[in-house]
């Protein structure tokens, strides 16, 4: 079995973004500030509307990617490109912010449970003012692979494991896996040389063979190896997202993430000035 080298170790810290929706930031924290070429993981989980029903109204975006996966509940988004779209329980959106983007993500639920993942993928320098993207995929268009022993592995992006998933990005190459783990199972899963990501328990509890510890719910691991092995005895919810590191510079302020200071200066300059949109629009 191959030894899994364990780079950070951490829980979530409880924050709140938006208008004012409680969620635990996992990355982008003192404690874990990038997890390279991740940039930030969030997990917003209630069933308490006062906690998300005010949303994220419209807000700017540059030089990077969001991807937002929901478990239950569902997100309206709207952008400045005109496009519109449903989240619902199972789905993903993957945003391409490039050059710019201004969208709102807004819960379309008064009550009930509202679970979900934000993560935030990098883009490396030359593609960080590319023209801006956005595609909506719901639960039936994710293929879900069921193993011999009875886990289930949905497969977002990437390759895992000779199944495609419907999001293909060529440069960072993200693996983005769900497993849901019935109790009493195992699993592992390659991890191609020089990558690096995280897994995040959502639910349960998850033992790592050949990194000889166990992670409880609410933890996550960011690790590099070529080799992921899972095993639970209780049953286990497991989010996988590996990807091929950037290994450039990372200036982050707000929703904007570039190379260099004088980059981010410029996004707000664009921003305040109106023209954000345009020059995306103009890609």
């Amino acid at each position: 079995m191959t030894a899994l080298k364990i780079l950070n170790r951490v829980k979530g810290m409880p924050t709140s973004d938006g208008a004012g929706v409680r969620l635990n930031r996992l990355i982008g924290t003192p404690q874990l500030r990038h997890a390279d070429p991740f940039l930030m993981l969030d997990e917003f989980k209630s069933d308490k509307a006062d906690d998300y029903i005010a949303g994220f109204p419209p807000h700017p975006h540059r030089g990077f990617e969001t991807i937002t996966y929901m478990l239950h509940g569902n997100m309206k988004h709207e952008d400045h490109m005109g496009n519109v779209g449903l989240l619902t329980s199972g789905g993903v959106q993957w945003m391409t912010a490039g050059a710019g983007i201004i969208h709102s993500e807004m819960p379309m639920q008064e009550d009930g449970l509202l679970w979900g993942f934000q993560f935030w993928l990098n883009l490396p320098a030359a593609n960080k003012m590319a023209k801006p993207y956005y595609q909506d995929l719901p639960a039936d268009n994710i293929p879900i692979v069921t193993e011999d022993s009875g886990v289930v592995r949905k497969v977002v992006a990437g390759n895992s494991k000779g199944v495609l998933g419907p999001i293909q990005r060529p440069i960072t190459e993200p693996l983005m896996v769900d497993f849901k783990m019935p109790a009493d199972t195992a699993t592992t899963h390659p991890i191609a040389e020089g990558y690096q990501g995280f897994i995040y328990v959502y639910q349960g509890e998850v033992a790592l063979p050949n990194a000889a510890i166990t992670l409880q719910q609410g933890e996550l691991l960011m690790f590099s190896g070529l080799e992921l092995s899972l095993q639970t005895t209780t049953g286990a919810g497991v989010l996988m997202v590996v990807g091929q590191p950037l290994n450039e510079p990372i200036v982050q302020y707000g929703p904007f993430v570039m190379n260099t200071q004088a980059e981010i200066q410029q996004a707000f300059i664009d921003y305040q000035n109106g023209v954000l949109a345009q020059v995306a629009m103009a890609k």
